[in-house]
């Protein structure tokens, strides 16, 4: 079988990439009467967080179960962006916002190495165990 790939090789086989990126998973329990002011704080920040260097996502949303409670999902590149934006504005003023709980929130974090093969390794794999 022919193989083409746009991934370089080493001796003849290409090589597997490497994707890193830090998820912190916040959930925070709002008191009732707070809630449109924290959803309404956090949303006009959104934008801006989303454009910081190494801003890969920046979720919020609601849980079906309990509207008081609230989750951001953030996801960055590098621990240096993460480090920088933990120290921007944006972030002073959504700690700020951090008052209006019901109670202290809950984060975690994970950061996530993943191999990938390139798709003619994989094509080249499940044509030999076919």
């Amino acid at each position: 079988m022919n193989e083409i790939s746009c991934f370089p090789s080493v001796i003849g086989r290409p090589y597997a990439i490497t994707i890193f990126m830090i998820l912190i998973i916040t959930g925070m329990k709002v008191l009732s009467e707070k809630r449109m002011e924290l959803s309404q704080t956090i949303t006009s920040l959104s934008c801006s967080i989303r454009m910081e260097k190494g801003c890969q996502r920046f979720d919020f949303s609601q849980s079906i179960e309990d509207e008081n409670r609230l989750f951001l999902l953030e996801e960055w590149d590098t621990q240096e962006n993460l480090m920088t934006h933990l120290k921007s504005e944006h972030f002073k003023v959504l700690r700020g916002a951090m008052n209006l709980l019901k109670e202290p929130c809950e984060s975690c974090r994970g950061e996530i190495r993943r191999w990938s093969q390139p798709e003619s390794v994989r094509l080249d794999m499940e044509t030999a165990t076919s």
